[in-house]
């Protein structure tokens, strides 16, 4: 067998064949191209090689016209917070493939949910690693959250021996809980005693992020942080005035709970600190509307020397208040009303989104809501899944507003892949990874949660209706999805991002 890529090569593992081949890096979709695939790679995009192909007695499939678009890098997900990381790892990998995911980055923390421990991430990461081997469908990686100042000091040690490279602040986590208010946070935390969860906190972290970069220049501009956004006091004070005046309920009360301008405030502080601690690669995540994203571009003119990079979530674009199966759409930040997922769209169009994620958490119904006053939403959960819809979901709701496939590609793909050091995902250029979704352009479908590998069993999308669904995806050519469903036993890799990964330079 061949062991080059590139024009030349006449043997492959397998050839797709009339496909609608959308190339993001090149902002075109191309048809003619034929996809050859080899040793898990792209081997060869272009015309006729189907002959050679056929006579090589290799598979071929025919897409008959489907888009072909690179596997999505869902690059914000929750496996394991509300049920056993390897259950998990199994059905919510299995609705990544569904929704044409052949990567998630998935967010990990010590402390209450996830593994229900605190202590350092030398002893814990290792853990999340064995449960999630030979469980996923889809390759993997993560984000952790220093949560206490003794993780800012494995920082480098995480980087260096794990290849994690991007990491995370929850910013309302200082006085206010997962669900809503919290009266003991150490506890929630499992921080060691005597330690806060505030600001202070947070810039010591970008510092020690800021030190990362310098120790590992090689990887600096992917050793990144990522902010969720909302101001812990704003929120509790909103919350108690929105429950005394009773003239809310649901999704719009738990809204109005956590105002917009609560995520205003906290980019503009988080940016600030990234500007003084000299901690440029700042992500920031689930921006939910109107306000989130003015205070967000507002910050990137204020320090053009922050590479920001600006997140929205499918539920954010998809659901509103209003839409979003009531309580079952508890998300945080909070669902908004229309206007605001309007207002998201045209930052979308504008340019000014460089990703879409599902920030999928799976909350089984018995779980998500009280079993005595189910409609209650203070006794709600937060989150919900999702990533089974990101693909289609984008590509419905966007192409009918003017958004390409190449751009919608960039925003699942080609964009979170580059800024994650995901080497050789988020493309289908010769050389990448043969991680490809076939898209049917023609097909029309309504959302059913019954219709989920997911073991949510809801979902705030239900009902809706999206024009072009997830067929067939390879990883790394393999094929685990055949005609909408899931085959093969899991082969999902992690995925090592650090100094010491295949084709890496070595540290400096």
């Amino acid at each position: 067998m061949f062991r080059w890529y590139g024009p030349g090569v006449t043997q492959f593992d397998l050839v797709i064949t009339n496909a609608q081949v959308v190339r993001p890096e090149l902002d075109r979709t191309d048809r003619g191209l034929d996809i050859g695939i080899l040793d898990g790679r792209i081997a060869a995009l272009e015309a006729g090689l189907v002959a050679s192909a056929r006579a090589e007695g290799c598979e071929v499939v025919d897409a008959a016209d489907m888009l072909a678009f690179p596997g999505s890098v869902d690059a914000h997900t929750h496996m394991g917070i509300y049920q056993p990381l390897q259950d998990d790892a199994v059905t919510e990998s299995r609705a990544a493939a569904v929704g044409g995911t052949t990567t998630v980055l998935n967010y990990m923390r010590t402390g209450q949910y996830y593994l229900n421990q605190g202590g350092p991430y030398e002893q814990f990461f290792p853990q999340v690693l064995d449960l999630m081997e030979g469980r996923s469908h889809v390759d993997y990686a993560f984000h952790l959250a220093p949560m206490q100042a003794s993780h800012i000091d494995e920082i480098p040690m995480l980087v260096e021996r794990f290849g994690v490279t991007s990491f995370k602040i929850f910013m309302f986590y200082g006085s206010h809980g997962l669900h809503g208010r919290s009266a003991d946070q150490s506890e929630f935390l499992m921080t060691p005693p005597g330690e806060r969860y505030d600001y202070a906190h947070f810039e010591f972290v970008m510092r020690g992020i800021a030190r990362a970069r310098e120790q590992f220049p090689e990887l600096a501009d992917q050793i990144s942080l990522s902010m969720h956004c909302e101001t812990a006091e704003i929120m509790a004070a909103y919350t108690k005035l929105v429950e005394e005046a009773g003239e809310l309920t649901g999704l719009a009360a738990y809204s109005a709970s956590r105002p917009p301008h609560s995520e205003g405030l906290a980019v503009t502080i988080a940016s600030y600190l990234a500007h003084e601690t000299e901690c440029p690669t700042i992500n920031l995540l689930h921006l939910s509307g109107a306000k989130a994203m003015d205070a967000a571009l507002r910050m990137a003119r204020a320090f053009p020397n922050v590479n920001f990079r600006r997140e929205v979530t499918i539920g954010h674009l998809l659901a509103d208040i209003d839409t979003a199966n009531g309580v079952y759409g508890k998300v945080n930040p909070p669902l908004r009303p229309r206007q605001d997922v309007e207002a998201l769209w045209v930052h979308v169009l504008a340019g000014e989104v460089d990703w879409v994620v599902s920030d999928h958490a799976c909350c089984q119904a018995e779980h998500k809501v009280s079993a005595e006053h189910p409609e209650d939403i203070w006794l709600a959960k937060s989150g919900f899944g999702g990533t089974e819809y990101l693909l289609s979901g984008l590509f419905s709701e966007g192409t009918k507003r003017g958004l390409s496939p190449a751009g919608v590609a960039r925003l699942l793909s080609t964009n979170p892949a580059a800024r994650y050091g995901l080497t050789g995902k988020g493309s289908l250029e010769v050389g990448s990874d043969a991680d490809i979704a076939l898209l049917d352009p023609t097909i029309t479908y309504v959302v059913r949660a019954a219709d989920s590998p997911s073991a949510q069993e809801y979902t705030p999308f239900e009902g809706h209706e999206l024009t072009g669904q997830v067929r067939h995806v390879w990883l790394r050519g393999q094929r685990i999805l055949r005609d909408g469903s899931v085959v093969g036993e899991p082969h999902g890799r992690y995925q090592d991002r650090g100094p010491n990964r295949a084709g890496a330079r070595p540290p400096a």
